[in-house]
C-alpha cells in the first residue's frame, strides 16, 4: 500500500514538472510568433530607400518578400525595422535571394495543394 501511494505521488510530481516545462515552452513560442508577426505585411526597402516588395512570411531565419512576380528570401540578420517599413541592410545577393524565395514558394504551394486535396470535396 505504501508503495502504491509513493508511486502515485511520484507520478503526480512528474506530471507537474512536465506541464511546467511545457507551459514555459508555449509562452516562448507565442513570443516568437509575436515577433514574427510584427515583421509581416510591411513594405521592404533597399539601402537607397527603393521599395523591393512586401514581407509575407518567415521561414526559420529567412524573411520571404513578394517582389512583383518573384519571391525573395533574405536572412533576418539583414533586416532592420524602421517605423512602418523594413530595411534590407548590407549586401544581399539577388540570385541567392531568388533561389531561397522560389524554394519557399514551391514548398508552401505544395503544402497548400496537399491540404486542399485532403479536404474531401470541401
Amino acid at each position: 500500500m505504501f508503495t502504491s501511494i509513493f508511486q502515485s505521488i511520484i507520478s503526480q510530481e512528474l506530471i507537474g514538472i512536465i506541464l511546467l516545462f511545457k507551459g514555459k515552452k508555449n509562452k516562448q513560442n507565442e513570443s516568437d510568433k509575436d515577433n514574427e508577426n510584427r515583421l509581416l505585411c510591411r513594405f521592404v526597402l533597399d539601402g537607397a530607400g527603393r521599395k523591393i516588395g512586401e514581407s509575407i512570411a518567415i521561414d526559420d531565419d529567412i524573411i520571404i518578400i513578394k517582389a512583383g512576380m518573384k519571391y525573395l528570401g533574405v536572412p533576418l540578420k539583414h533586416i532592420e525595422e524602421e517605423k512602418k517599413t523594413l530595411l534590407v541592410k548590407g549586401l544581399v545577393e539577388q540570385d541567392k535571394a531568388e533561389i531561397m524565395g522560389e524554394k519557399w514558394r514551391r514548398e508552401s504551394f505544395y503544402k497548400m495543394d496537399d491540404v486542399k486535396g485532403n479536404n474531401d470535396g470541401f
